[in-house]
């Protein structure tokens, strides 16, 4: 179920009058759960069992090993077991078809004539999602630093929670569980006056977040998209600007569409009650590599960091091992992402990119530390380095086919000073240009304004109105009737 659809419209607004009209918090978290699994199977079908397979596996992991925590050995048996199950889970049905082609690619270069078939595998939406979830969970209980969830229906809940399934946040146990744990304040409060005093607070901060969401994907996104497959289809032959503006509009593409479905997430899980944590903090406002993955997809930076760069060593090392760290930990990132080589370059040149960053923080720190870089300009100027190689990184992240990856990238480094097709690209693309252009500048203005999504909800309720009204008016007047998916399903 898209949340671009009026299907997701009725959906949840059937959730928030059933929450609201009965308030027993064990009969919310049951029909929560319900919901949550109608909405995975509405998309998913069959797939749904994967789901609560990994559910149950961890649940049951997770207590096993609570009880047997002073059997070391029996405990890691017990976690290699479920870290086995999940990762096995999502290899087989996100990795196979991909394993399958280098071993027939391999047997063609050796001349071998037998060829394995392809199983042609659904992927199922959400698996790279849900199985971080509960690998994270079951982690936490081995390391002694979460107690497990003693009731299936409360951990089924976190596993499935819908508004944050398909392509996250990725949540923590540690963060969800204790908000199921206390009373839901706008759907069980005994004073009628601080039940509704809450309600209209969250109601109306979660319906900003969730505008705003909209407009970043159904405004943005969905209307930069047909120029960005114009230039990236066949860019062979195309000038280093239109290349340049393919990239800038692809960068804008799937931060709108991504951060869009964070901020739908995020502003439904307040309405409902629950605070999932944020995903993107102005990611393009980054100033040095680290800076970036500190901003850009960060449930699954600080899961990478706290489940796979700490485990190998991190930064704690010889500086060789750091770096090779950084590298491993960015190309099992960028492979997270899809089954395809495309993403493994990605991840590889941000790999590089964190390295020579601490290369030049530990071995030049004059450099690092200069005060130049401290001033308006040099932080300026920061910004737009950190930023030219982030968008250099999304060439091979959206381009497929390896020849046009290479001359888009050569294009883009190499600037050809030719301007006659982009002017006429940019003439046939004039809508997705302007909103380019607008989006830049509504971005612009979200990093210069702290809290920009409470100081949306504190507007008074006449000018917020008009605000939604102007946002539901712009979405219609670009929709051409046919939802577009977020890019984050295939992953």
């Amino acid at each position: 179920m898209l949340f671009n659809t009026l299907d997701f419209v009725v959906f949840f607004i059937f959730i928030i009058v059933i929450l609201i009209s009965i308030k027993n918090r064990k009969f919310q978290h049951s029909f929560l759960l319900a919901a949550s699994y109608f909405f995975f199977y509405y998309s998913s079908g069959y797939l749904i069992l994967l789901l609560i397979f990994s559910t149950f596996l961890d649940f049951y992991a997770g207590k096993k090993i609570w009880e047997c925590k002073d059997n070391p050995t029996k405990k890691k048996i017990i976690l290699i077991t479920s870290l086995a199950g999940n990762l096995g889970l999502l290899g087989f049905y996100k990795y196979a078809d991909f394993a399958i082609l280098q071993f027939n690619l391999f047997g063609e270069y050796f001349d071998l004539s037998n060829q394995i078939p392809f199983l042609n595998l659904a992927l199922p939406i959400g698996i790279s999602f849900y199985t971080f979830q509960t690998i994270s969970y079951t982690i936490d209980v081995y390391r002694g630093n979460l107690e497990p969830s003693k009731s299936i229906k409360e951990f089924s809940l976190f596993v499935a929670f819908f508004p944050q399934l398909v392509a996250g946040p990725i949540l923590r146990a540690s963060h969800f569980l204790p908000q199921l744990r206390e009373k839901i304040e706008q759907f069980s409060s005994k004073s009628r006056l601080n039940l509704i005093s809450i309600n209209s607070w969250n109601l109306k901060l979660g319906i900003s977040i969730m505008a705003l969401g909209f407009l970043k994907k159904m405004f943005f996104a969905d209307n930069i998209s047909p120029f960005v497959d114009q230039v990236f289809s066949n860019p062979m032959g195309l000038e280093s600007a239109s290349i340049i503006l393919g990239t800038i509009g692809f960068g804008i593409q799937i931060y709108a569409d991504f951060s869009g479905y964070s901020d739908i997430a995020i502003g439904a899980a307040i309405i409902l009650g629950f605070k999932i944590p944020r995903n993107f903090n102005k990611p393009y406002f980054a100033s040095s590599p680290r800076d970036f993955w500190q901003r850009w997809h960060i449930s699954l930076s600080t899961w990478l960091r706290d489940y796979l760069y700490i485990p190998l060593g991190g930064n704690k090392i010889s500086k060789s091992r750091t770096f090779l760290n950084l590298i491993i930990v960015m190309l099992l990132g960028g492979l997270w992402h899809g089954a395809s080589w495309n993403f493994v370059i990605w991840g590889l040149l941000h790999g590089v990119y964190l390295s020579i960053h601490r290369i030049v923080q530990k071995y030049l720190p004059e450099v690092s530390n200069n005060k130049f870089f401290k001033s308006k300009f040099g932080i300026f100027l920061s910004i737009l380095v950190t930023q030219y190689f982030v968008f250099f990184a999304w060439i091979p992240f959206r381009v497929r086919d390896f020849d046009f990856m290479i001359y888009s990238m050569e294009k883009y480094v190499f600037f050809d000073f030719i301007f006659q097709e982009t002017a006429d690209i940019v003439l046939t693309n004039k809508i997705s240009i302007f909103l380019m252009a607008v989006f830049i500048l509504f971005n612009y203005l979200s990093y210069r304004s702290k809290n920009f999504y409470e100081r949306i909800a504190k507007m008074h309720l006449f000018y917020w109105g008009l605000m939604l009204f102007s946002i539901m008016i712009s979405i219609l007047i670009l929709y051409d009737g046919h939802p577009e998916n977020f890019i984050y399903f295939k992953f």
